[in-house]
């Protein structure tokens, strides 16, 4: 058996040291970047021997792009355990996009560090990621066109790509952690995209009266 394929077959169901590479990875990773990440780091972190480390992994890249499946799947997770199939669609995209983007925003620094490096990675990153977005979009789809069709399988892809984007942009502000406030607009581009109508604005506060001098008595 080869070094690749023997890496083929425990990325895709990783043991303890297997496991203990990915959380390694995450860790040095997220704290110092990739590129910058050595695989030396990573078996300190993970307590194996570089041996252990190729025995799972062909190089640096493929367990990087091992955990960023790991973590995509974790949160895809999320969202189909945030589904309640007894709302309409439009309730259960918006609570389940609002679980999943919670989930992204408890790890401010791993999201900043998957979402940006997986990038860098060339083509095997860019098939890695449009690999997650067609499960996103396949979710999508599940959920929205559970009794009839109501989103094109071209919009749903176009739906997880204008959210994607909304994730970057708020990352690159520095805004990891509050991924939740984008919610409602991760929410809207879906409707959008299926023809939906547009969510009816929040109710604005009612405006408070200017108090004026007290009348003096006269």
């Amino acid at each position: 058996m080869t070094r690749k394929t023997r890496s083929r077959q425990h990325d895709a169901a990783p043991n303890e040291h297997g496991a203990r590479l990915l959380q390694a990875m995450a860790s040095v990773a997220a704290a110092q970047g990739l590129a910058a990440t050595s695989i030396a780091a990573v078996v300190a972190e993970a307590g194996v021997s570089k041996r252990t480390f190729y025995e799972h992994f062909a190089d640096k890249d493929a367990c990087f792009l091992a955990l960023y499946r790991a973590a995509s799947a974790l949160a895809l997770r999320t969202l189909r355990e945030s589904v309640e199939a007894d709302r309409p669609w439009q309730d259960q995209v918006e609570h389940a996009l609002g679980a999943y983007l919670t989930h992204l925003a408890k790890g401010p620094q791993l999201i900043r560090m998957l979402f940006v490096e997986v990038h860098h990675l060339g083509p095997a990153g860019a098939l890695v990621r449009r690999e997650v977005m067609q499960h996103l979009a396949d979710f999508m789809l599940e959920t929205i066109n559970a009794e009839h069709e109501v989103l094109a399988p071209t919009m749903a892809v176009a739906a997880v790509g204008g959210i994607q984007e909304l994730v970057l942009q708020a990352i690159e502000r520095g805004e990891a952690a509050q991924l939740d406030r984008l919610t409602a607009s991760a929410s809207e581009v879906v409707r959008r995209l299926a023809g939906a109508p547009a969510a009816p604005p929040a109710p604005a506060a009612p405006a408070r009266q200017k108090k004026g001098p007290p009348k003096r008595a006269s």
